[in-house]
């Protein structure tokens, strides 16, 4: 069934109109016309099974007849990943969505070659992203923040999964194995010309961080960060317990 985030609450009997993109991709492209079901979700209210009952040359119109799965969330995770060449950046962003990050988080580093991103447009491939992966909610796309300025504000109640690439760190496994999952977490990845020796040794000294080694080769960013992502998932995540499932937003 063709699943769509749309922002409107949800409810039994809600009215709802599509925006001028997902009444185009429902009607020209999928060629949904009155009468068939689509799932909606909104990140809050769950999961709704919906009629479209309406199909004009300005939009498509749905009711919300009933809720078919109530609101969960994954794991509190935030990818931060230096920013990288768009391409990448994108894969990062989608990945992320399918491997369940609540939030990514851009940053710049002292060696980060690029300075830009286009985050509405990030925002949309994790949109799609989780529309097809059955989640419901959609990750949060963060503007880049400079890694110093991100590191001065942060909780020190959110553990930081630090990837780093200079070998002498524990392998991942071994770093997280005597971690506790259930509680918030960010994975650090680095730019492609890796940290420099004043942010590595500032991360290195953080109470709250965890360094790790992701393997005996270097990785490009959109490699670290799905390899990073899989990994905490299969030892803290909801890969290693279903009932990690369901925290609030």
């Amino acid at each position: 069934m063709i699943r769509l985030f749309i922002p409107h609450d949800l409810a039994a009997g809600a009215e709802l109109a599509l925006d001028h993109a997902q009444s185009h991709y429902l009607a020209s492209v999928m060629r949904q016309d009155v009468g068939a079901q689509v799932a909606l979700f909104n990140g809050r209210d769950g999961e709704w099974l919906s009629v479209v009952t309406a199909v004009t040359r300005r939009a498509v119109a749905l009711r919300a007849q009933s809720r078919s799965r109530p609101q969960t969330m994954g794991p509190d995770l935030d990818l931060i990943v230096a920013v990288v060449k768009r391409g990448r950046v994108e894969t990062i962003v989608e990945k992320a969505a399918e491997l369940g990050a609540r939030r990514v988080r851009l940053a710049l580093t002292e060696r980060t070659n690029a300075d830009r991103a286009r985050v509405e447009r990030l925002t949309a491939i994790a949109t799609e992203a989780a529309e097809q992966t059955g989640r419901l909610d959609v990750p949060a796309v963060l503007e880049p923040v400079k890694l110093s300025k991100l590191i001065d504000g942060w909780d020190a109640g959110r553990r930081l999964l630090f990837c780093d690439e200079a070998g002498d760190a524990s392998p991942i496994l071994e770093a997280l194995s005597p971690q506790a999952g259930g509680e918030p977490w960010a994975i650090l990845i680095g730019p492609e010309g890796g940290f420099s020796p004043a942010e590595r040794e500032r991360l290195r000294g953080l109470p709250y961080a965890v360094p790790a080694s992701l393997g005996p080769r270097i990785l490009r960013a959109d490699t670290a960060a799905i390899s990073a992502l899989t990994l905490w998932q299969a030892a803290l995540g909801d890969w290693a317990s279903p009932t990690r499932l369901g925290g609030a937003p």
